[in-house]
């Protein structure tokens, strides 16, 4: 059982026969009333986002996952295909299971598989990732780092804000929990 003081983003929990992540949560106090938690949620299996408040103090029965160590090999359509690395077993999972992380996957690259009673839910990556650069506005001579930043198109799709002196070509660090720049690799 987890309690509402130690919930933190990506966090898997069951909720009324359901499985969600949570994405964002708050801690609200207001007047006389006792504290509350609003909790965003993603349900796993189905994709959508739900918003709930639950009372500070309530408890939580966390989801057992388990991990597997998997290779992204490519994607199909809206399918993305993933290689166990010691069975060489293939599992696919929809834009839905895995929300986000997929403007961070390219092909090649691993990462933890996580899994509910044997049944492949989303993937779990790495705090950071190393993407290129594929579109963006030229730097010029004189731009620095606190000058300002400028959209980039990534070699997954995703586009962030970057400092003016990134150009195409480069590679850069991308914080996969908020989609921020870090600098370049």
């Amino acid at each position: 059982m987890i309690s509402t003081g130690d919930l933190k983003k990506g966090i898997t929990i069951e909720l009324e026969g359901g499985l969600y992540q949570i994405l964002d949560w708050q801690h609200i106090k207001v007047g006389r009333g006792s504290a509350q938690v609003r909790l965003k949620l993603r349900d796993i299996r189905g994709g959508h986002t739900i918003e709930r408040t639950f009372q500070a103090g309530e408890k939580f029965a966390r989801a057992s996952l388990d991990r597997h160590e998997m290779q992204f090999l490519y994607s199909e359509n809206e399918l993305f295909y993933f290689m166990d690395v010691k069975s060489y077993e293939q599992t696919m999972l929809n834009q839905a299971q895995l929300g986000d992380a997929m403007n961070y996957i390219k092909e090649g690259m691993s990462l933890d598989l996580l899994s509910y009673k044997d049944e492949p839910i989303s993937v779990e990556l790495p705090n950071s990732v190393a993407l290129e650069v594929v579109e963006t506005d030229p730097g010029f001579k004189g731009d620095t780092a606190t000058a300002g930043n400028k959209p980039a198109k990534l070699e997954t799709g995703i586009t962030v804000q970057v400092p003016l002196f990134v150009n195409n070509g480069e590679i850069v660090r991308v914080d996969t929990r908020t989609g921020a720049y870090l600098e370049r690799a």
